[in-house]
């Protein structure tokens, strides 16, 4: 809806930022009608005065996000499939405005991380694509993308508009490898000091099934800003102790990842969990809520569902593994990091050795090892690598394989069945801290782009 503006104010607007607009919700396929254009490019008074009922009809705008926009037909798309989500998982709804805030907030995060995708040259070209939706059919149990797309369209979805949310996915994945995973650095004094921590705390020999509720509070925020996402955080546990279903408060109110999921975090281990929620769930029964957490990132809630004795593992498989990778950037994009290294596995193919290919152009830092990584654990290298890896024969070396650090060629050396060591604690510690620490930052880097960003509520209901 066009915001309650003096008519002079109005006109004022629009004839400032209406060209700007104008091309976007062209480029978006939002029909104008041209006269009404036209005739606010003029400026006339008149005109415009008898065109503002006109304007109302078009697909009005929400918010315009840099140089993009996001409809009232594409918020209400998104909100159709979130609320059939929540009525298949059984969740009770969110009162509505609460929900499309909600879903309006989500939906300008994952445009800003699509734009920037796309400005520092991150692609997901179709084959890569239909590579992932063949996988999602397999693990679906559906033997070729053409039964999947009949599977999906037989249950009234547009087969090519999830084809491109799927893309959207493995974007923002790639996106988030990229940004933010590469670029964690894990010392090994904090391993040492992790493994000392944890065999203090009570309780670390049990998983938890826990559910979340998080309220992110923006870095530079102010004392009176803080004050207000904390009784943002008081309504929601005001809520549930009132007998509010967890998973509807959560969808209405966490800003976390899961939200829509009910906010359930599943099964951890609890060396797996940050101190703070150890501590606060220590002496809690299943069915029992927390009290309001303050962390970095903001205030939290948690559910204790249920707790149990955790059974470590006994024998692993690893693989010792080189690999050859050839990264992408704003300077160098996907196409030529990937015809560069096609060039090196042809002379590998015709007999070069992997290892001194490895040392003149590898851009990983085991390059100078000629691209040897060591023995990896399960859960030690990002989901795009590992299963690739996990493929391959002892020698073989494997195809293109593309994750969110670039491109690369990898060969298993060597496999081995091995107990669980000392060596492995570290690496479930390296693991642990991994995961704190990437959705810290992840969370971090989120905020930074929204504060880069142009941003600006186009309509009255936010």
């Amino acid at each position: 809806m066009i915001p309650n503006l003096t008519l002079s104010a109005r006109l004022g607007r629009f004839h400032l930022e209406l060209p700007k607009l104008k091309e976007i919700m062209l480029r978006k396929k939002i029909v104008v009608p041209f006269f009404l254009c036209t005739l606010i490019s003029m400026g006339s008074l008149a005109y415009a005065a008898e065109s503002t009922k006109q304007l109302q009809s078009i697909d009005n705008v929400m918010v315009i996000v840099n140089d993009d926009v996001i409809t009232r037909h594409e918020l209400d798309a998104r909100l159709a499939v979130v609320v059939a989500q929540l009525k298949k998982q059984g969740t009770p709804l969110p009162e509505a405005a609460v929900l499309e805030k909600q879903i309006l907030e989500r939906m300008i995060g994952d445009l800003l991380q699509l734009q920037f995708a796309k400005e520092t040259g991150l692609r997901i070209d179709d084959a890569q694509l239909d590579k992932a939706l063949l996988r999602i059919a397999q693990q679906n149990k559906l033997p070729s993308l053409a039964v999947f797309r009949s599977k999906i369209e037989q249950e009234g979805i547009d087969f090519n508009k999830f084809r491109e949310e799927i893309r959207s996915e493995i974007l923002t994945t790639r996106l988030r490898e990229r940004e933010v995973d590469s670029k964690l650095v894990i010392s090994d004094n904090e391993i040492e000091n992790y493994i000392n921590n944890q065999s203090k705390q009570a309780g670390k020999g049990e998983e938890l099934n826990l559910a979340h509720i998080m309220v992110v509070v923006p870095e530079q925020a102010s004392a009176e800003k803080i004050q207000t996402y904390r009784q943002r955080a008081e309504q929601a546990l005001a809520k549930l102790n009132s007998g509010s279903p967890f998973a509807q408060v959560a969808a209405g109110y966490s800003d976390a990842s899961d939200a829509l999921q009910g906010g359930n975090l599943g099964w951890r281990a609890s060396d797996r969990l940050p101190a703070m929620f150890v501590d606060a769930i220590q002496k809690l029964h299943p069915g029992e809520l927390s009290g309001i957490l303050r962390s970095p990132n903001g205030f939290h809630i948690l559910k204790l569902i249920e707790r149990r004795s955790k059974d470590a593992p006994v024998v692993i498989t690893q693989t010792h593994a080189r690999h050859i990778l050839i990264k992408t950037s704003e300077l160098v994009p996907e196409s030529e990091a990937k015809n560069r290294l096609s060039e090196i596995k042809q002379r590998i193919d015709k007999g070069a050795d992997f290892a001194e290919q490895a040392k003149l152009y590898s851009e990983d830092g085991s390059a100078a090892q000629g691209g040897d990584l060591g023995w990896l654990s399960p859960g030690e290298t990002v989901p795009e690598f590992e299963g690739p890896m996990d493929a391959l024969k002892i020698g073989q070396v494997s195809g293109l394989v593309q994750s969110g650090f670039g491109w690369h060629l990898i060969q298993v050396l060597e496999r081995r069945d091995t107990d669980v060591s000392a060596e492995q604690k570290k690496m479930q510690a390296r693991n642990a801290i991994r995961a704190f620490r990437s959705d810290d930052a992840f969370q971090d880097w989120q905020r930074q782009l929204r504060d880069r960003a142009f941003v600006e509520y186009r309509s009255a209901s936010k």
